[in-house]
């Protein structure tokens, strides 16, 4: 099966759009969403519309640290007042069918355990740690996530695969369990210095893990912004930092 692994669109609907297309021509099955697919963006209605109208399931679809804070309207843990006034601008344009998809359609613990083909899978918006604002490191401790065999995060915006190998007590392999982690990178606001929209695809049939990029109109994007929302996020989508 191939699943498109999706964190972070951040109201983007022509990155959106790219990716959409995107898994459209490469086959996918199955879609998860990691979270925080508003904010930081001038279309946060309008990419949950788009999300409504896909015709691929989606097996998990989580609330990431922006859909928590702008439904709680708890804006404090935002790094700097230019995050927390957008967030705030966001909460008042979000239509009642956002406000309703955001409450019912998400899952809002930011963290959800399922199977896929017989593999135990885990996704979160964060870590294990905080399931909402600490992202993982590769240099993190991942003793916590030896039970899975994949684990799907995003929050940081920087794409990453890597596997981890624990003792177990399976002679067949070794001794050794594998758990797989992998953040597809950012959708909508890329901050691995390329501008280009970020998605991964598994395919659980092979393990074979594909990092994508695709690319969007990034200045009919920017076109969008409200001059009621500081520039900076607008500015930044030309060299994804």
């Amino acid at each position: 099966m191939k699943i498109a692994i999706l964190s972070d669109i951040h109201g983007n609907t022509k990155a959106f759009s790219s990716v959409v297309e995107s898994i459209n021509d490469n086959g996918v099955e199955r879609i998860i969403l990691l979270g925080d697919i508003i904010d930081y963006g001038p279309h946060s209605n309008q990419v949950i519309e788009m999300i409504q109208a896909l015709s691929i399931p989606i097996i998990c679809n989580i609330w990431g640290n922006h859909e928590c804070a702008v439904m709680h309207q708890e804006y404090e843990r935002f790094s700097s007042e230019r995050g927390k006034n957008f967030a705030r601008y966001t909460r008042n344009q979000l239509s009642e069918n956002s406000l309703s998809y955001i409450n019912n359609e998400m899952i809002n613990q930011g963290i959800c355990e399922f199977f896929i083909d017989n593999l135990k899978c885990l996704a979160v918006h964060g870590s294990i740690q905080d399931n909402y604002w600490k992202a993982i490191g590769n240099s993190d401790d991942f003793s916590s996530y030896k039970a899975y065999d994949y684990v799907f995060s995003g929050h940081s915006h920087l794409p990453h695969f890597f596997e981890v190998y624990y003792k177990a007590d399976e002679p067949e392999m070794r001794n050794k369990k594998k758990t797989v982690f992998i953040n597809p990178g950012s959708v909508g606001q890329p901050r691995n210095h390329c501008p280009l929209s970020q998605y991964a695809i598994l395919n659980t049939k092979t393990g074979e893990i594909s990092m994508i990029r695709t690319e969007y109109d990034i200045q009919k994007e920017q076109k969008g912004f409200s001059s009621e929302v500081d520039a900076f996020y607008k500015e930044r989508l030309t060299k994804g930092i």
